[in-house]
């Protein structure tokens, strides 16, 4: 006669890596999104200096109007996400299928990455669209410093305040740099990176490691400004219902509005090496 053994199941769940945010510290709040889709920002210009005249009727030179440019900001990303929770599920798997942690997992390893990885990619195409992108050039140990150092020649060239800049760098670029000689010559700059822990510091940049793929191809580092790019979090709404209609067991919906922008007057803040 067949036996049937019984089986034991751990009330522990095996749960994946994850990340808090990495791109908060590199965006900015500075406008209000309640109750508005969209919101226009104007640009004021500054005119030409001219030699003053001594005689005649214009001796400041010739006035013209002042005009402006107009940014308009324009809420498009609205996601979301759902998912059941059968009430035998949740008793036949030792209660690890748990509503609440749940949707905790969902922010954490799919909405948080998912914007992250939106940001990085707005602030790398408003860097390639404003020309402050590197000639296509394949990063290694020998190089990897000097290669930076033009990024932040490029900000500094366009006069982006020195405090305050965040370089998001892949974990490749971190290691390639941490061997380059020319950079562990600088002995006060190499120490400081690697005693900074989760995020170090090289020549005044906050440097911050992400994964890989958080990135656009071809890019083992992006360099900002905090000043330059704007978030947008219009809605984060997240419902969890016990027993609705037709469903015994849990209902689990989100929905998350949000976008980025690069503000126009801002976009010299933004700098990408690219390798291809």
């Amino acid at each position: 006669m067949a036996v049937n053994l019984a089986s034991k199941y751990s009330s522990k769940v095996d749960e994946r890596f994850k990340n808090k945010s990495f791109t908060e510290i590199a965006v900015n709040r500075d406008y209000e999104w309640t109750g508005v889709r969209s919101i226009s920002v104007f640009s004021v210009p500054t005119v030409a200096m001219g030699n003053y005249t001594m005689t005649g009727a214009n001796r400041y030179g010739t006035p013209a109007e002042l005009d402006n440019t107009k940014q308009d900001m324009i809420v498009t990303r609205d996601r979301a996400f759902t998912f059941t929770i059968d009430r035998r599920n949740h008793l036949d798997t030792q209660m690890t299928q748990e509503a609440g942690k749940a949707l905790a997992r969902q922010q954490d390893e799919v909405i948080t990455p998912e914007i992250d990885i939106y940001r990085l990619g707005v602030m790398s195409a408003a860097a390639v669209a404003a020309g402050g992108v590197s000639a296509a050039t394949a990063i290694t140990a020998s190089n990897a410093y000097a290669q930076f150092l033009k990024g932040t020649e490029y900000l500094d060239n366009n006069s982006v305040p020195t405090g305050g800049r965040i370089a998001f760098v892949t974990p490749a670029f971190y290691n390639f740099i941490k061997l380059d000689p020319t950079f562990v010559k600088q002995s006060d700059t190499s120490q400081k990176i690697v005693a900074s822990g989760l995020v170090g510091e090289i020549d005044g940049l906050k440097i911050i490691k992400v994964p890989a793929n958080y990135l656009p191809a071809n890019t083992p580092f992006l360099l900002t400004h905090k000043v330059a790019t704007v978030a947008a979090d219009k809605l984060e709404d997240y419902k969890t219902h016990d027993n609705p209609p037709g469903i015994n067991g849990w209902l689990v919906e989100g929905r998350t509005v949000y976008d980025a922008f690069v503000l126009e007057q801002k976009k010299k803040a933004l700098y990408v090496h690219k390798t291809a």
